[in-house]
């Protein structure tokens, strides 16, 4: 499958409405983007079950904002709308590939169970 470009009109629902979604926050300008390009679209052709989104941090001002994207190249990892992974940086390609192999092997009902402890002691703190 093919990268996807993302917008703020398409992000969310790309991210809840799939299994699991890979996000490249990236730039024209950014040398190290460039340079993980490659890595990310040969990966897309080899996981076609996997959404690889990317979005254009110049072009996508208001939504890497909101991501609170501070540096680029930037990938996240989603799962049934779970943000999993967030690390700034060019992954070499087996890095890349193991990140896909944890997002893959993940229990999500200890995923969810544990984010609602975590809420929970939020809430008793508050």
């Amino acid at each position: 499958m093919a990268t996807v470009a993302l917008t703020k009109d398409t992000f969310e629902d790309t991210v809840t409405d799939n299994g699991i979604v890979l996000v490249d926050w990236w730039a024209d300008w950014c040398g190290p983007c460039k340079q993980f390009a490659p890595t990310y679209d040969a990966s897309s052709e080899k996981h076609d079950d996997i959404v690889f989104g990317k979005i254009d941090t110049e072009d996508q001002q208001e939504l890497a904002s909101a991501a609170g994207i501070q540096s680029i190249p930037t990938l996240m990892a989603f799962r049934d709308g779970i943000l999993l992974f967030n690390q700034p940086g060019a992954l070499p390609g087996e890095a890349l590939e193991e990140v896909i192999r944890q997002v893959r092997a993940l229990d999500m009902d200890e995923v969810r169970e544990q984010i609602a402890k975590e809420e929970g002691a939020e809430d008793a703190q508050a």
